[in-house]
């Protein structure tokens, strides 16, 4: 899907070039993240920059679209699945649960944000957990009178190191699947281990780190008010979560079960007045997923150049302890040398002849490695602008020593699991 088929009309340094600058400049957009207008007009104009250089052809940059696109679809519907269950009150029954819950501990209301972030990652995405989550819990620790600290950070790291239980945890997963002869229950399967030890290294993790924070009692409400859950966007997302499982080994693609999901939704919510059509549309974030796309075909230019090279010669031959701890170590380093997304793209169909364990080791990576900076993750950059826009003041330097201690255990640790479990149930 690179240069290999397309002969580039200007020199193979210019190419690696101008491929580079495409996606710095996505990656910047990206960061910034400026009305939606801007943000597809940058990733346009990148995608036709590598298309005008040669460093892909146009076949190549349809095949790559081709491959998103099924991807980029259940990105939408999540997205509008998650909205419209906010819209119904869901994250606020949580945020109020946990305080309710918590009774003024600050350490029983971590853990029960650990169990909230864990959840929501894992059936609604990561996106939903650093934007709806994070907010709620925030308004429960100051309701509580305990620090917010461990609570927002804990949905910041979650957002990351939970995505790896569920195919449609993370679009990472979801890219790699096409790679991975799994099935939605045989992916949970192999990764439900894995994904049980990272939360318990970042359970630790935040235990140690936030220590003092956790060491002042907060209050508990004399008469705390009953939680009222939703019923029925809770009972649409159970089934959307069992039409994952049961439809996936039939052929059905994730995102016509979450549009179906996010039909049922918006029907509920329309009817009942508490949205408007075009704030169903607007939570789709159409735009973002047309980015999304552009930067799949800047990738598919940077496969061919020096990049690609380098981590084509990092990459072990075999799938032995050592080697699948040194593609977790790619991954990280990769994903939060260019983003996770733009990494999976990249690193995945390198690894993929390799077989499974080698591509979930790598998935590891893309996912709790790129925790370890801003930039490792989409998702990084988002839970701290929610923050910004909620009158927050996330602290760099908190978010990256966190995620010092944490990242580099969690993911050693989530590949020996990897590594031990995998023969068990015959991988």
């Amino acid at each position: 899907m690179g240069a290999g088929d397309y002969a580039p009309p200007v020199p193979p340094p210019v190419v690696d070039v101008l491929a580079v600058l495409a996606l710095a400049a996505m990656l910047a957009v990206a960061f910034a993240h400026p009305r939606a207008r801007v943000e597809l007009a940058v990733g346009l104009v990148a995608a036709g920059v590598v298309l005008a250089c040669g460093a892909v052809g146009p076949a190549g940059a349809l095949d790559q679209v081709r491959l998103l696109f099924p991807v980029v679809a259940f990105l939408a519907a999540i997205l509008a699945v998650a909205e419209l269950c906010a819209v119904e009150g869901v994250f606020a029954a949580v945020g109020a649960l946990v305080r309710r819950a918590g009774r003024g501990d600050p350490r029983r209301m971590l853990l029960l944000t650990f169990a909230a972030a864990a959840a929501v990652t894992a059936v609604l995405s990561l996106d939903a957990t650093v934007v709806l989550l994070t907010p709620v819990v925030a308004v429960a620790a100051a309701g509580a009178s305990v620090s917010p600290r461990p609570l927002v950070h804990a949905c910041a790291r979650l957002a990351n190191s939970a995505s790896l239980l569920l195919p449609v945890s993370n679009l990472t997963n979801l890219l790699a699947m096409p790679s991975l002869p799994l099935s939605f229950a045989g992916f949970a399967l192999l990764m439900a281990p894995v994904w049980v030890a990272v939360l318990a290294v970042e359970y630790a993790g935040h235990r140690l780190y936030f220590a003092r924070d956790l060491a002042t009692r907060g209050r508990a409400d004399a008469a705390p008010e009953p939680v009222h859950l939703p019923v029925v966007p809770v009972v649409v997302v159970a089934l959307m979560l069992v039409g994952f499982a049961v439809l996936s080994p039939l052929g059905v693609a994730p995102a016509w079960v979450a549009a179906a999901a996010a039909v049922a939704l918006a029907t509920y919510s329309l009817s009942r007045r508490r949205v408007r059509v075009a704030a169903v549309v607007h939570a789709a974030h159409p735009s973002f997923a047309a980015f999304v796309l552009c930067l799949g075909v800047v990738v598919a230019g940077l496969t061919d150049t020096f990049l690609g090279d380098l981590v084509r010669r990092a990459v072990p031959g075999d799938d032995s302890l050592g080697s699948l701890l040194l593609v977790a170590l790619v991954a990280t380093v990769l994903a939060n040398l260019v983003n996770n997304l733009p990494a999976t793209l990249l690193l995945v169909p390198i690894v993929a002849p390799l077989g499974v364990t080698t591509v979930l080791a790598a998935l590891v990576g893309l996912g709790v490695g790129s925790g370890l900076t801003y930039t490792g993750s989409l998702a990084n950059l988002l839970w701290r602008r929610t923050l910004l826009r909620r009158g927050g003041h996330p602290s760099g330097r908190v978010f990256h020593r966190l995620a010092a201690v944490v990242t580099l255990p969690a993911v050693a640790v989530g590949v020996l699991v990897l590594w031990a479990w995998a023969p068990v149930v015959g991988h």
